[in-house]
C-alpha cells in the first residue's frame, strides 16, 4: 500500500471511525469483563464470582471496570486505525498495542503502589492484562478490516 498524503476526514471516514469505536469498545468490554471475573475466581469460585458481578459494591466495581475497558479500547481502535492508515506494517501495529498497554498497565501500577508496595508481581499482571486487552482488540479489528466490515481510513481515495 503506497503512502498517501493526509486527507481531512470525510463523512465516510467518520462513519468508519464510529464503527471501529463500537466494534473495539464491544470487544474490550467483553475481554475486560472476562478478566474481571477471572480475578475473582481464585478467591470465591465460579459461582460466587459470577454472582458478585451483579450485586452490591462488587457489581458497581465490575460495571465501572467494564465501562473503562470499553472506553479505552474504543479510543485504542480509532487510534490504531489512524496509525496504520498510511503504513500498515507490523512494527506500527505492535507499537500502538504496546503504547496503549504501557499507559494502561503502568497507570494501574501507579494507583496500586499507593495501596501496596510490593509492585513487581503487580507490574507483570497489570501489563499482561493490558496486553491481553489491547492485543485481542487489535486482532478483532484486524479481522474486521480484512473481512471488510470496517475500512481503512482513506480507502476510497486510493
Amino acid at each position: 500500500m503506497p503512502v498517501q498524503p493526509w486527507f481531512p476526514p470525510s463523512p465516510v471516514d467518520r462513519l468508519e471511525s464510529v464503527k471501529v469505536a463500537l466494534l473495539t469498545g464491544s470487544l474490550g468490554a467483553l475481554v475486560g469483563a472476562l478478566i474481571s471475573v477471572l480475578h475473582r475466581i481464585p478467591m470465591m469460585g465460579w459461582q460466587l464470582s459470577l454472582a458478585s458481578t451483579l450485586s452490591g459494591l462488587a457489581g458497581n466495581i465490575f460495571i465501572v471496570t467494564v465501562a473503562i475497558a470499553a472506553l479505552s479500547t474504543s479510543l485504542f481502535g480509532i487510534t490504531y486505525r489512524y496509525a496504520i492508515r498510511q503504513d500498515p506494517n507490523p512494527q506500527i501495529k505492535i507499537g500502538v498495542v504496546l503504547a496503549f498497554t504501557l499507559v494502561r498497565g503502568l497507570t494501574l501500577i501507579d494507583a496500586a503502589v499507593i495501596v501496596h508496595w510490593h509492585s513487581w508481581p503487580l507490574i507483570l499482571i497489570s501489563c499482561s492484562e493490558s496486553l491481553l486487552l489491547f492485543g485481542l482488540t487489535a486482532a478483532g479489528l484486524e479481522l474486521a478490516l480484512n473481512l471488510g466490515w470496517v475500512h481503512w481510513l482513506g480507502a476510497e481515495r486510493s
